[in-house]
């Protein structure tokens, strides 16, 4: 938070976050991302990169999804919300909407969709 107050005391057009929810617990993670709507919603672009892709894709208007350093996907969040990809991968998610335990599954290999 203090690193975040120290960036906007230069008044950026841009900000630029880079996982701000990494190692903090779930009711911080709450709060940081609040006060980056709060942010954005006094005018400020944000960048966030950030692997918790749930609260990721709650705040953002548009997203874009990478693996092994390639962009794979991208697209306005509430749709990659809703790619059965995106669900399945990301935000741990079955076909019927149901969160999917991966302790019950011998061996998950994700499936070369994105080539």
């Amino acid at each position: 938070m203090v690193a975040m107050g120290r960036a906007l005391m230069a008044d950026p057009k841009v900000l630029l976050m880079d996982e701000p929810s990494m190692g903090l617990a779930p009711v911080l993670v709450e709060q940081v991302f609040e006060i980056i709507q709060t942010i954005r919603g006094l005018g400020k672009t944000i960048f966030v990169v950030e692997q918790n892709a749930n609260m990721a894709l709650q705040i953002a208007h548009y997203g874009y999804v990478m693996e092994n350093g390639k962009i794979v996907m991208e697209g306005k969040a509430h749709e990659l919300k809703e790619n059965p990809d995106v669900k399945e991968f990301y935000l741990g998610m079955g076909a019927g909407g149901d969160v999917k335990s991966y302790l019950d599954v011998k061996s998950y290999k994700r499936r070369k969709r994105w080539l």
